[in-house]
């Protein structure tokens, strides 16, 4: 088990240890319980889904990075496969403040680059912000998304936030964008996948970002574009969210590589590359098609 989850695990009722510790100790384990662990961790403890992802809301926020405000936010959004993906608040020391990353768009994005197709919920240990409540409004199930708060009855993102968009495709659709390169190495690739893979709708300002952690794996985001700009997510925090639930060092991060469209209404580099720098990875690549 990844020391992070020492204390929260501690913590969990006994059936709920007993039942969860063989997942959390199995190595693969990278802050996602699979649909079939859930049954048995539901049989074994008698929870529902709804008490289980409350359960598991310490757990999630135990991925918490949060240097700056010591506030930690814990997600788990429920994928219509049945799955639960961690996702927790993340801070980089030295960044602007606006490079944040909220409990919600962790656990949303952590979905998303695992192959959710789509969410059927989330639930928080704090209720979301307007910021994250726009951002989760740009989801393929957008206001019938459930929303499940601590004390409260469970109520749709409709109860909190309208949708009224006019576009074709939404966060957690399929896309593909036909980007290609020629001589690319491994880790340019993967950030290739990502910018092809990656939701604009409104700028069509395709990028991915591919981070390499200290032994070598790679790690990979796409860029997540909202309505209301501001709760867009770049896809170097998209990248940071996969390293971080996967338990590794993002102060670790040996090299990067954005790849982004050459003639798009901005650029993620300026941002990619201080925030980066910021975190210690000076070996950092734009690559433009």
């Amino acid at each position: 088990m990844h020391a992070r989850y020492d204390a929260a695990f501690s913590q969990l009722p006994a059936a709920l240890q007993a039942a969860l510790s063989p997942i959390l100790n199995d190595a693969d384990f990278h802050a996602v319980i699979t649909a079939s662990q859930v049954e048995s961790l539901k049989q074994a403890t008698g929870m529902s889904d709804r008490e289980l992802a409350f359960a598991l809301l310490p757990m999630a926020a135990a991925c918490s990075l949060a240097p700056i405000s010591k506030f930690y936010v814990g997600a788990v959004a429920r994928g219509v496969s049945g799955n639960l993906y961690f996702g927790a608040n993340m801070e980089f020391l030295g960044a602007p403040m606006q490079q944040t990353i909220h409990a919600e768009q962790c656990a949303v994005t952590h979905a998303w680059l695992r192959g959710e197709k789509a969410l059927a919920s989330i639930t928080v240990n704090y209720t979301p912000c307007g910021h994250c409540r726009q951002f989760m409004n740009e989801l393929n199930t957008g206001i019938k998304l459930a929303i499940n708060l601590p004390g409260r009855q469970a109520a749709t993102l409709g109860d909190y936030l309208p949708r009224d968009l006019e576009i074709k495709t939404l966060l957690m659709d399929e896309e593909n964008h036909n980007l290609s390169l020629a001589n690319a190495d491994e880790l340019t690739l993967a950030a290739l996948d990502a910018a092809n893979r990656s939701h604009a709708p409104y700028s069509h300002a395709y990028s991915g970002v591919a981070l390499e952690a200290e032994d070598g794996s790679v790690y990979s985001g796409r860029y997540a574009e909202n309505a209301a700009f501001n709760p867009s997510l770049p896809p170097l925090q998209a990248a940071l969210i996969l390293m971080n639930v996967s338990g590794k060092d993002v102060l670790r991060t040996r090299r990067a590589v954005l790849v982004e469209t050459e003639d798009a209404v901005f650029s993620q580099w300026d941002a990619t590359q201080a925030t980066l720098h910021a975190l210690g990875c000076t070996q950092v690549e734009q690559v433009q098609i």
